[in-house]
């Protein structure tokens, strides 16, 4: 008997690796095993009316399909995609002159810090006041839940060109605002994606917690009204297109760096 056979007989660190298991079997797995713990437990312990993977599975498509559903799902991310759209242009435009001129980082980065730092559901009732029960109120929350994010990014990003370039840009007498198109928008665009991704976070939040505060058609109030009359299956339908929409943006969030910015990316 060879040296290696005898090995492989006593198991021992001579044996042959196993077979890779593909991450995507692995994910599988542990979400399938996650669902029946959950439904066990729910038909064990909870009530009739608490969400449950088979509930959700039969009412998902109903719901998804009613009109009252798909008004309330474009009500909540058509205010979100505007809100993030103001937020990206007036942030980035803020946190560039921050990153480039030291009177504005100076005179503005402590009050952009302790807004990005207070939470939405503080300024809620001030908000309500200002704009009043509606839409517009949804639409500022948004909007102040993003833009700091954005600002804060963009700042960060606008500071950290490297010095070689914008002199290159100079010797070759490229105005300021060439030099801010040209040179210091491209090389701050992962800080600016990083942003944006923070930024869409928070906005899909804030837009649900101000429906929730106000009680304006949306998802938010979809799933706080179908929660507070018992209709968890249903209400869950709603939670599970917000998650969808968050991961969604993320994945085009890396795609988009994968695609245009692999030089950005450490791995």
């Amino acid at each position: 008997m060879s040296r290696a056979s005898a090995v492989l007989l006593r198991g021992g660190a001579g044996t042959l690796p196993a077979a890779p298991v593909s991450p995507f079997v692995l994910k599988a797995a542990a979400g399938l095993l996650l669902l029946a713990l959950w439904e066990i437990v729910v038909r064990t312990l909870a009530p009739g009316y608490v969400a449950r993977p088979s509930g959700i599975a039969r009412v998902f498509s109903s719901v998804i399909t009613d009109a009252q559903f798909l008004a309330a799902a474009g009500a909540t991310l058509g205010a979100v995609v505007q809100g993030l759209f103001v937020s990206l242009l007036l942030g980035t435009a803020v946190g560039f002159l921050m990153g480039r001129a030291a009177v504005a980082e100076h005179g503005l980065r402590y009050y952009v810090n302790s807004l990005f730092a207070t939470p939405m559901v503080a300024i809620l009732p001030l908000v309500t006041l200002w704009f009043g029960y509606n839409a517009d109120a949804r639409f500022a929350v948004v909007v102040f839940a993003a833009f700091f994010s954005v600002v804060v990014n963009a700042c960060d990003g606008a500071r950290s060109v490297p010095l070689e370039y914008v002199e290159v840009a100079q010797s070759f007498r490229a105005r300021p605002l060439s030099t801010l198109i040209d040179v210091v928008f491209p090389a701050s665009l992962p800080y600016l994606l990083a942003g944006a991704r923070l930024a869409a976070g928070r906005a899909l939040i804030g837009a649900v917690v101000a429906e929730f505060f106000i009680s304006i058609p949306g998802l938010g109030y979809y799933l706080l009204y179908n929660s507070r009359t018992f209709k968890h299956n249903e209400a869950f339908v709603a939670v599970i297109v917000l998650v969808a929409v968050g991961v969604g943006f993320e994945a085009l969030i890396n795609w988009l760096t994968r695609r245009y910015l692999p030089w950005s990316r450490r791995d």
